[in-house]
């Protein structure tokens, strides 16, 4: 990226998190305030409750902190990230890489963008896991071991009662009743 470009990049970030506050992102270059309704936040409460004992364990905290994508024109902020404390007391913005699981659960309008382009952003800034609680579909899908051309290894759609299985370092079978 050339000096020019990567100015531009960090004034529009910049700009985003200055003018728009905490709850908007940049997706593809368009700014993106967030509103959720109740029936969201109950889902990703639901979800951080069930994560948070293992989080601790791991040493980790669950919050919904900002993601720079560098290069590209996002900015997210996932509903949920389990990060490693330490990353979390030094940064502002993490990288994708820096997390231990990535977790957007769908708005009716979000779902494509969760669906799709987060989903191939953050295989390639290497998320290495990505759960998609599908709010419209009933369903989470767990994306994982990312590669060049998008995460390798999914599981699911599966229906919500369905047991799902977070692999190491979680070791840990998610409940996804009564998201």
């Amino acid at each position: 990226m050339n000096i020019k470009a990567a100015g531009a990049e960090y004034a529009l970030k910049y700009a985003v998190q200055r003018d728009h506050g905490d709850r908007a992102q940049l997706i593809e270059g368009v700014i993106v305030p967030e509103s959720r309704p109740w029936s969201h936040e109950a889902a990703t409460h639901s979800l951080r409750t069930r994560l948070s004992t293992r989080a601790a364990e791991l040493g980790c905290v669950i919050g919904s902190g900002n993601l720079d994508l560098p290069g590209s024109p996002n900015w997210y902020v996932p509903d949920l990230a389990v990060v490693p404390a330490a990353e979390a007391k030094e940064a502002g913005a993490l990288l994708p890489d820096r997390t231990l699981l990535i977790v957007e659960v769908t708005s009716e309008s979000s779902a494509e963008t969760d669906r799709q382009v987060k989903r191939r952003r953050y295989a390639e800034y290497k998320a290495p896991l990505y759960l998609l609680v599908d709010r419209q579909q009933h369903a989470a899908t767990l994306f994982a071991e990312p590669g060049r051309l998008g995460y390798t290894k999914i599981t699911g759609p599966l229906p919500y009662g369905t047991s799902l299985r977070l692999p190491d370092p979680f070791g840990l079978d998610l409940d996804t009743t009564g998201l």
